[in-house]
C-alpha cells in the first residue's frame, strides 16, 4: 500500500509561508492574481482612455449647451426665417429681449431640455469616437504625436458617427424651438406645446417614416464633419502652443482661451452647412416660404433670393454664443476626463518576486 504525500517533509520557502501564517502555494492558487473588488473593477473600466472620454464628453456636452441655450435659440431663430419675413429681423439685444417680454425664461430655455437630450449622446460619442480612432488608427505606439490631418481625419470621423446616432433628437429639437416663436406664418400658436416624444411620433406617422427623422443629414454631415476636424485639429494645436515650457497642461484660462478659437474658427468655416441644415429640418413645414427639392436647389434659392448673406443668417448670435459654449464644452471635459482616468486603482505589489 502506498503511502500519501501528505505528510512530506516541508521545504525552506514552504516552511516560511507556513510560519507567516500564509496558505501553501498549490499549483492551481498560485498562477492567478487577486481579483479586484466590483468598485475596483467599476473604477479600472470607467478610468480607460476612451471611456473616460466618452463620459466626460457627456457632462461637456450638457455644460456648454445649458450655458449658451438664449443664443443658441436665437441663431436657429434667425436662420428659419426666408425672406420678405421679418419677426426675427432684429439685433441681437433687441431679439432676446423679445424672447424675455413673449416667452420669459422658458423662451431663453425653449427646446434646451432636448437639446441636451441630444447633445449628452452625441458629445459623448464624439469625444469617445475621436479617441477611439486615435488610438486604434493612427497611433502605432502609446504617446505617438498626430499629424494635423491624422486630427483632422480623426475628428470628421467622429463627426459622422455622432450625427448618425443622435440625429433624430436634433432635428425634434429644431421644431420645438420654433414653435413657440412668434412667427405669424405658423398661425396661432397652440395652446399646449407637444413634447419631444409627441413630436417625434407625428413626424415619423405624416412625413414619411424614419426617412423624416433624418430629412437634412447630408447638409448636416457636409458640415459637421469638417467642423468637429477642424475643432479638434485646432483645439489641440493651440492647446499646445499655450503650454508654457516644462509644463503639461496650460492653465484653465489658457483651456478655455484654445476652446474658444478652435470653435470660432470651425463655425465659421462651416456656417452655411448649419443655415442648410435648419432649413431642411422644417423644409416641410406650411407657412415657411420654402420647399427645396435637393441641397443644390437650396443653395440656389437662398442665394438668389437672399444673396450670400442668406447662408450666414444667424452667424452673430452664433459667434457670441461658440466662445462660451466650446471654451466651456473643452475645460468641463478635460476636468471630468482626469478625474476619470484618475480612478484607476493602483497596482499592489506581489508578495513573492
Amino acid at each position: 500500500m502506498l503511502k500519501s504525500n501528505s505528510h512530506k517533509p516541508q521545504d525552506g520557502a514552504t516552511a516560511v509561508l507556513r510560519e507567516a501564517g500564509a496558505p501553501p502555494a498549490t499549483p492551481s492558487t498560485a498562477p492567478n492574481p487577486p481579483e479586484l473588488e466590483p468598485l475596483d473593477q467599476f473604477r479600472a473600466a470607467i478610468s480607460q482612455p476612451v471611456i473616460a472620454a466618452f463620459c466626460a464628453g457627456g457632462v461637456a456636452g450638457a455644460v456648454s449647451r445649458t450655458v449658451v441655450s438664449p443664443l443658441e435659440r436665437l441663431k436657429i431663430l434667425f436662420q428659419v426665417q426666408s425672406v420678405g419675413r421679418d419677426a426675427y429681423k432684429l439685433s441681437v439685444g433687441k431679439a432676446l429681449a423679445k424672447m424675455w417680454r413673449e416667452e420669459g425664461w422658458r423662451g431663453f430655455m425653449r427646446g434646451n431640455g432636448t437639446n441636451c437630450i441630444r447633445i449628452v449622446p452625441y458629445s459623448a460619442v464624439q469625444f469617445g469616437s475621436y479617441n477611439f480612432y486615435k488610438k486604434h488608427f493612427f497611433e502605432r505606439h502609446a504617446g505617438d504625436s498626430l499629424t494635423p490631418f491624422s486630427r483632422l481625419t480623426c475628428g470628421g470621423l467622429a463627426g459622422i458617427t455622432s450625427v448618425t446616432f443622435t440625429y433624430p433628437l436634433d432635428i425634434v429639437r429644431t421644431r420645438l424651438s420654433i414653435q413657440s416663436a412668434s412667427f405669424a406664418e405658423l398661425g396661432e400658436k397652440p395652446r399646449k406645446l407637444p413634447g419631444m416624444w409627441q413630436t417625434m411620433t407625428v413626424m415619423y406617422k405624416t412625413e414619411g417614416g424614419i426617412r423624416a427623422l433624418y430629412r437634412g443629414i447630408v447638409p448636416t454631415v457636409a458640415g459637421v464633419a469638417p467642423y468637429v476636424g477642424l475643432n479638434f485639429m485646432v483645439y489641440e494645436y493651440v492647446r499646445q502652443y499655450l503650454t508654457q515650457e516644462g509644463e503639461q497642461n496650460p492653465s484653465n484660462v489658457r483651456k478655455l482661451l484654445a476652446g474658444a478659437i478652435s470653435g470660432a474658427v470651425a463655425q465659421t468655416c462651416t456656417y452655411p452647412f448649419d443655415v442648410l441644415r435648419r432649413r431642411f429640418q422644417i423644409n416641410t413645414m406650411s407657412g415657411m416660404g420654402y420647399q427645396y427639392k435637393s441641397l443644390t436647389d437650396a443653395i440656389r434659392v437662398i442665394v438668389t433670393q437672399e444673396g450670400i448673406k442668406g447662408l450666414y443668417k444667424g452667424i452673430v448670435p452664433n459667434l457670441l454664443k461658440v466662445a462660451p459654449s466650446m471654451a466651456s464644452s473643452w475645460l468641463s471635459f478635460e476636468v471630468c476626463r482626469d478625474f476619470l482616468v484618475s480612478l484607476k486603482p493602483a497596482e499592489e505589489e506581489p508578495l513573492l518576486q
